[in-house]
């Protein structure tokens, strides 16, 4: 999981320049620093920016939105932290999940430590768990009127997306984001993009469960399993910019229902690994998409 995980966030090396010293007498309040995307996008919709994150140079193009403001700075990829940079920031709070736990030694020592729990072995369906992730960061920081009324947008938002959908002919879905031209990561229970897909009334095909991130690898030629054939294939960019030129010259790819027009369609990115503001905009995204060609 670590080497795939790595994988899929991965980030360019790139040289830290020194904090802007007004950075820290402009910021009031709580120093909150998220080593994680999806509880650096809560803090956000909670009306508490984050003074650092982890991979924030690539915030734009995994997360997108909402979006960081230019304030927050940079402290590393979450497997290289930049303890000398965060250690000027001086935070209140650091922000980790279990998947980090290794760093604990050397960030205990610099602030107080919350450790919350989403995608974990036991943790099931990963929607439920990130609005419950969200409740308990928001109790950490006394924002419980702000997580609910959160929470409540996100799911007038759920309820609004099936509402477009509802009486159209809408057909299954396959979610894929490709690794190369014979290999994708299929999404699946219990991950939080089916369990968005079972809240805006869409039926995911690839019936197969999971590993608890909520994806599995397949080859390409494992997609031949699906045998509906109103199903609809969608991939998220980034695609590899030899995949799409490749498929096409796949006698293996023809073959596929997913091959005929109309039937395979490419997306703006979306964060698998996310909590809540990551399922409404795969929420969102999807239904454009079925909204438009139903």
């Amino acid at each position: 999981m670590e080497i795939s995980r790595r994988w899929f966030l991965h980030y360019a090396a790139a040289a830290i320049v020194s904090m802007p010293k007004p950075l820290l007498a402009a910021v009031a309040g709580q120093r909150i620093v998220s080593l994680d995307y999806g509880l650096s996008s809560t803090l956000l919709s909670l009306g508490l920016p984050p003074v650092g994150i982890s991979d924030l140079a690539d915030w734009g193009r995994w997360v997108v939105e909402p979006a960081m403001p230019q304030s927050v700075v940079d402290i590393g990829s979450s497997y290289e932290v930049d303890f000398e940079l965060l250690m000027q920031l001086k935070p209140d709070l650091i922000l980790t999940t279990p998947y980090l736990d290794e760093l604990l030694p050397k960030l205990l020592p610099v602030a107080k430590v919350l450790r919350l729990e989403i995608f974990t072995p036991d943790t099931g369906p990963i929607l439920p768990a990130a609005m419950e992730a969200t409740r308990k960061l928001a109790a950490e920081l006394g924002r419980d009127t702000e997580a609910e009324q959160f929470l409540a947008r996100s799911d007038a938002f759920f309820e609004e997306c099936r509402r477009r959908l509802a009486g159209r002919t809408v057909p299954p879905v396959v979610l894929v984001s490709f690794m190369d031209a014979r290999h994708a990561r299929v999404y699946s229970a219990p991950g939080l993009f089916h369990n968005a897909l079972e809240r805006i009334g869409v039926r995911n095909a690839w019936t197969r469960k999971s590993n608890y991130w909520g994806f599995e690898t397949i080859g390409i030629e494992e997609l031949s399993a699906i045998t509906d054939p109103d199903t609809r294939l969608i991939a998220f960019d980034p695609v590899p910019p030899d995949v799409l030129p490749k498929l096409a010259d796949s006698a293996l790819w023809r073959a596929l229902p997913f091959s005929r027009p109309g039937h395979f369609s490419v997306v703006p990115p979306a964060l698998m690994f996310g909590m809540v503001n990551e399922a409404v905009r795969f929420a969102g995204l999807v239904t454009d998409l079925l909204e438009q060609d139903a």
